[in-house]
């Protein structure tokens, strides 16, 4: 699955876990569910007013963003949860990410899933009827829908020149956001997002129903009813040591980013060659006794080749 870097749905995936269960029988059966693990451990809440309808985004309020924070616990969450679905008139509440480890210990115990390490932890995000704005991950996600019903919006990673993407030190929960991915049809602001609009696939998810999402797929993500609940997990299903491939991507930005066109493009070709690698592996002429560093990173090649940027980051 991971393999094939494309989302892939798993209806009732998580439909006899006890959280659905519980949700099926009414949210106060989930809430007192959730309750019997919290142990009133505070989390940042974003607190909406009825006029953005759930739409958290930038905006003209606090920090540029149209949206307030606060830190509630998730007993005070849900009890704002419960204010805001009862009298539209109240401001709307999007708590997201809270590790169940901290939060909800135990909580993991009966929310577990085969296919996924042991490492990938459950997280939680619950609120109002919502839209969360396009975005990508750079982890592999598993996300289960335990109450409420969820809309995703998915464009595929090459589509990131198409999606306007506002700024990557500035933004509401983490990750950059696709400013055109909200935006009405035809807006004047983001002309080549048409392109990117036809080939958006979208996936409604019920209780019970999983989404696998790959890393780098750009995703808006709607809470369609009053109360909703989400349980995801993140993971790296490649990972070979400690180094992410954005971190990697930001030192290369200021290595390369604003050297001239040429050089540019002449160093694209020795990343194509010895990173991405269209033609196989650089030294397939050789034998693999013959590979050095560029042998594999399984066999002790990743410590070596850590060790040697370390080294030249260090100005040795």
């Amino acid at each position: 699955m991971a393999q094939a870097c494309d989302p892939v749905v798993l209806r009732g995936l998580c439909r006899d876990w006890p959280s659905t269960r519980a949700a099926a029988r009414s949210w106060p059966d989930l809430a007192a569910y959730l309750k019997g693990f919290d142990v009133g451990l505070a989390g940042q809440a974003f607190i909406g007013a009825p006029a953005i309808a759930g739409r958290y985004d930038y905006g003209e309020g606090p920090g540029g963003f149209n949206f307030d924070r606060e830190s509630l616990t998730l007993g005070q969450t849900l009890e704002r949860i419960d204010q805001a679905a009862a009298d539209p008139g109240r401001a709307s509440v999007y708590m997201g990410s809270l590790p169940t480890d901290d939060y909800l210990p135990g909580f993991d115990q009966d929310h577990r899933v085969a296919f996924l390490p042991s490492a990938a932890r459950p997280r939680v995000w619950l609120g109002n009827a919502s839209r969360v704005a396009c975005h990508y991950d750079t982890y592999d996600n598993l996300a289960c829908v335990i109450a409420g019903r969820r809309r995703f919006t998915l464009y595929p990673p090459d589509a990131i020149g198409d999606l306007y993407v506002g700024p990557i030190d500035h933004t509401m929960a983490g990750q950059p956001v696709a400013l055109a991915a909200g935006a009405e049809p035809g807006d004047p602001r983001f002309p080549r997002f048409e392109a990117a609009r036809d080939r958006a696939a979208v996936v409604e998810l019920a209780p019970g129903d999983a989404l696998y999402l790959p890393k780098l797929w750009w995703h808006q993500v709607e809470a369609l009813d009053s109360r909703n609940l989400l349980v995801n997990y993140w993971w790296d299903a490649f990972a070979a040591g400690p180094d992410a491939p954005f971190v990697t991507m930001m030192l290369a930005m200021i290595a390369i980013a604003e050297r001239p066109p040429a050089e540019r493009h002449a160093w694209r070709a020795f990343f194509d060659h010895y990173v991405f690698r269209p033609n196989g592996h650089p030294l397939d002429h050789l034998p693999p006794s013959r590979h050095g560093i560029l042998g594999s990173l399984a066999e002790g090649n990743y410590g070596k080749v850590r060790a040697s940027v370390m080294r030249m980051l260090r100005g040795g």
